[in-house]
């Protein structure tokens, strides 16, 4: 049961538009940037893909099929499914 979870999992890291290391430092940056609240745009996570280099057209699309919608669901459902990984 481990190794069909296991492997699951490392298919789902595959379909990341990002490296693992990266969306965990997304989760944290949105962490902190959210301390003073959401203004439900994407703001704080289009500041962090373009600090990274990377692309905001293949990212936020994949964030939005995860729930990801604004900047607090971001953290809250990604992080939900991504965050102890």
């Amino acid at each position: 049961m481990h190794d069909l979870a296991a492997k699951r999992r490392a298919e789902a890291e595959k379909q990341l538009p990002m490296s693992l290391a990266q969306l965990h430092g997304l989760l944290d940056a949105l962490d902190r940037e959210l301390a003073t609240g959401c203004d439900h745009s994407l703001q704080h996570t289009q500041a962090y893909l373009r600090s990274q280099s990377l692309a905001p057209e293949t990212v936020i699309p994949w964030l939005e099929e995860h729930g990801g919608f604004c900047d607090c669901e971001v953290l809250a459902n990604i992080e939900e499914e991504w965050g102890g990984i």
